[in-house]
């Protein structure tokens, strides 16, 4: 009997740990005016999730602007950021609605947001939406994908233009602060190889030391 119960209690906790793996949120961005152009981020319920962005063919800037390159990469974000997401997601109604305000605002990118679960499923796209806890929820899923971007470019200015990494620190400093990119820690290892390179200048390894430190709080 013990063994029955402990098998039973095995078989429950696979099928939970298959029910959150299977569940899925996943946002869509596409800007023809902006590099990269197009970027996807998935996430599951423990924060697991995947990114992958593409250039489009937006013109290179004359300013001698670091590109970052086209990812393809699995990310891990926090436990609590994914909760808010798919707590949101569920409140929503799995996004089976219609999303969009038509508002006469700036096309400010076009955002599709998908939900995925044995519990429903739904999609809807936006320029800008009319729920306002859908756009702060698209609003911080881009600040994710702009982190995961910086990132990206943080490495490529570590390897080719260490004086340019100066500037971007401070940059990405300035937008974790207010809000435009998030949950630093996706790209613990990027900041991890700065503050432990002693090629680059002390004040860019003190702030990406301090950027490890906000995303451990």
């Amino acid at each position: 009997m013990k063994r029955l119960a402990w098998v039973a209690v095995a078989l429950a906790g696979a099928a939970v740990a298959w029910g959150q793996a299977e569940r899925s949120v996943r946002i869509e961005y596409s800007n023809p005016g902006l590099i990269p152009a197009t970027w996807v981020l998935e996430l599951h319920p423990d924060g697991s999730g995947h990114f992958h962005s593409e250039r489009g063919s937006a013109t290179q800037s004359s300013m001698g602007w670091m590109e970052p390159p086209d990812l393809n990469t699995d990310v891990r974000l926090s436990a609590a950021f994914a909760s808010h997401v798919f707590d949101t997601a569920a409140a929503e109604h799995y996004f089976q609605m219609d999303c969009e305000s038509h508002a006469k605002v700036a096309f400010q990118g076009k955002k599709q947001l998908s939900y995925a679960g044995p519990d429903g499923s739904g999609t809807c796209s936006f320029n800008y939406a009319k729920e306002k806890t859908v756009q702060e929820l698209a609003d911080s899923l881009e600040a994710v994908a702009t982190t995961i971007i910086e990132g990206a470019r943080l490495e490529r200015l570590r390897q080719h233009d260490r004086l340019g990494l100066d500037q971007e620190m401070q940059n990405l400093t300035e937008m974790t602060a207010d809000g435009r990119a998030t949950e630093v820690g996706v790209i613990r290892e990027e900041l991890e190889r700065i503050a432990e390179d002693e090629a680059l200048m002390d004040r860019v390894r003190r702030k990406a030391r301090e950027l490890l430190a906000k995303a451990a709080q």
